[in-house]
């Protein structure tokens, strides 16, 4: 009986540690430049991919640029979509280097709510090395007095 219950113990401490080991928070933290938001964030397949990041908020921006992470990409075609459904549809063929900052695309000066961000990219080097992750951020619009 002594021995089904220290088992009894050892199992309900192990199952613990694995929760908690498990639900903890393995991203780092980032800076945010004062004035920018971030809007949501992406993993980048090595094929091509196209995917949307919806925007869960409905505050206005006058800009969007977007970080990458761990590694190069290549973004072909962005289309953001403004609450009211119209698009902008900058040119693209840029590729951003890993830990830096894209260009910054003007959405203009009197600021949009943004429904998503709709774009294609692909990541660089081999699959065995990881995949990158695309932040994106936008410039929060400050009321004029």
């Amino acid at each position: 009986m002594m021995l089904k219950k220290k088992l009894m113990i050892a199992a309900l401490a192990f199952l613990t540690l694995a929760a908690n080991i498990s639900c903890s928070n393995t991203r780092k933290s980032i800076p945010i430049e004062e004035g920018w938001d971030l809007l949501g964030e992406q993993k980048v397949n090595f094929v091509r991919d196209k995917d949307v990041v919806t925007v869960y908020n409905t505050n206005k921006y006058t800009a969007i640029r977007f970080k990458v992470e761990k590694k190069d990409i290549y973004i072909k075609d962005l289309k953001v979509v403004y609450q009211n459904g119209d698009k902008l549809s900058p040119t693209m063929d840029d590729k951003v280097v890993a830990d830096q900052y894209s260009r910054v695309i003007e959405l203009g000066p009197e600021g949009k709510s943004i429904r998503s961000v709709d774009f294609k990219f692909r990541s660089t080097g081999n699959i065995l090395k990881g995949r990158a992750n695309v932040l994106i951020f936008g410039k929060r619009y400050v009321q004029p007095y």
